[in-house]
């Protein structure tokens, strides 16, 4: 009985310094996008870009007006073009109340302002932080006849942790698309 119970107590003893027992931590998705290959797209609305040939471009409601679409995120890009006639003024101030409805939501929204004189190409690009319906935004103007915005949404509730990696793809794509977008 003696050996029985100094033999238990050993077990005890040998169990007990083994390492603490921790729990797993839950996995975390992890998503991957290609490298981008740009392709270019001509509208006959007086302006080209390039776009990731992830994406594909489509047809919207009106003439001049777009969709880059990302089926495997589930997002878009809405397009809207519109011929400046005395109204400048009323396009910014237009884009700009778009991003800023959002400010309920947002967390932060940050403002770039970009400028190509070369190209005759400036504008704004904002991006909205915080479960927002719009993550990133901007539109490009020549200033005097042509006025272009761009809106990315997802067709999922605003979860800004699960639609980070999606979102910092297309900000670059988006980006990209400045950086080569050209009047005709």
């Amino acid at each position: 009985m003696f050996k029985k119970l100094i033999f238990t107590f050993l077990g005890f003893l040998l169990l007990s310094c083994a390492e603490d027992t921790q729990p797993k931590p839950s996995g975390e998705l992890r998503l991957e996008y290609p490298v981008a290959k740009y392709q270019s797209f001509t509208s006959p609305c007086n302006f080209t870009f390039e776009y990731s040939d992830f994406a594909k471009i489509r047809d919207a409601k009106n003439p001049c007006w777009y969709y880059i679409e990302y089926p495997q995120m589930k997002a878009k890009v809405f397009i809207t073009y519109f011929p400046i006639k005395s109204d400048f003024a009323l396009h910014v101030k237009e884009s700009e109340k778009m991003v800023y409805e959002h400010t309920i939501k947002a967390t932060s929204i940050d403002t770039k302002s970009f400028s190509y004189p070369e190209r005759k190409v400036f504008g704004n690009f904002y991006e909205l932080k915080g479960p927002t319906a719009s993550n990133l935004q901007f539109f490009v103007t020549d200033s005097t006849r042509h006025y272009m915005t761009a809106n990315l949404y997802f067709n999922s509730r605003p979860k800004p942790d699960s639609l980070a990696p999606a979102i910092d793809y297309i900000k670059k794509d988006l980006l990209h698309m400045i950086d080569t977008f050209q009047w005709k």
